[in-house]
């Protein structure tokens, strides 16, 4: 049985204000959380039925010092947010602050002030998906571990390390060319694929600050051919990641 004090503090890890005084926050679902295992994500604990555990008994002894605690469906429904839970939920240590990497080593994205769950979450799924293996977001940027974020990645948040920094800073000391996403630059499709460098995606509706814009070395568009007014955040950054990294 889990105790009412389990069930508020999984509870109060789907607000930023406890996720930050804890340094943890929760993943949920059976795909997510085989992910973060695979991983080897640091877990402080899993919550999961008992067909779930004995499934995946293999992976859950893999890591060190993991809480597990089997429960029902009932208990999984009070500490859950989703709609319709699933079978598991993990709570796990939010990874400690760190400047960014070196860009030369490669591709990163850097993400300003994007405020949908969904598109964070997609985003860093983008990055997994294209090896990008960094992505450095404004403080502006919803929480990257909003449960909501978490879902979204599909389990993409255990590989892709997630850096909060001013993009300013970041830009005039990157020493890599930079591609800022705008409506009004150079066409994508005049771009040869690129190995290292940072693409850098604005705001949902306002899109990348002037100052921000300005210190990037270029600008890309994507082509509109119909009439819609914009692209979603999340789709232009796959567009844009696709054109500039396949070869």
């Amino acid at each position: 049985m889990l105790s009412k004090a389990q069930i508020k503090y999984i509870q109060s890890l789907q607000q930023k204000k406890y996720r930050l005084l804890s340094g943890h926050f929760v993943a949920e679902g059976d795909k997510i959380v085989q992910e973060m295992l695979a991983a080897a994500q640091p877990m402080e604990a899993v919550y999961a039925t008992a067909p779930w555990m004995l499934q995946h008994r293999p992976l859950l002894d893999k890591v060190h010092r993991l809480e597990v605690n089997v429960v029902t469906e009932e208990e999984l429904a009070r500490i859950s947010s989703l709609t319709t839970p699933n079978q598991a939920l993990a709570v796990l240590p939010i990874p400690g602050h760190a400047e960014p990497a070196a860009f030369r080593e490669g591709v990163a994205l850097a993400l300003e002030d994007i405020q949908d769950p969904g598109n964070m979450g997609t985003i860093i799924r983008i990055a997994d998906w294209f090896g990008i293996a960094q992505i450095v977001c404004s403080p502006g940027c919803v929480d990257a571990y909003n449960p909501k974020t978490v879902q979204a990645t599909m389990g993409s948040i255990a590989r892709v390390k997630i850096v909060e920094a001013g993009l300013p800073e970041v830009l005039q000391h990157a020493g890599v060319a930079s591609y800022a996403a705008t409506l009004h630059g150079k066409n994508i499709g005049d771009f040869e694929p690129i190995t290292e460098g940072i693409i850098v995606i604005g705001n949902e509706s306002r899109g990348l600050h002037p100052a921000t814009m300005a210190l990037c070395t270029e600008r890309v568009t994507i082509p509109r051919l119909g009439f819609a007014e914009s692209l979603n955040a999340a789709v232009a950054t796959g567009i844009i990641c696709g054109r500039l990294l396949i070869r």
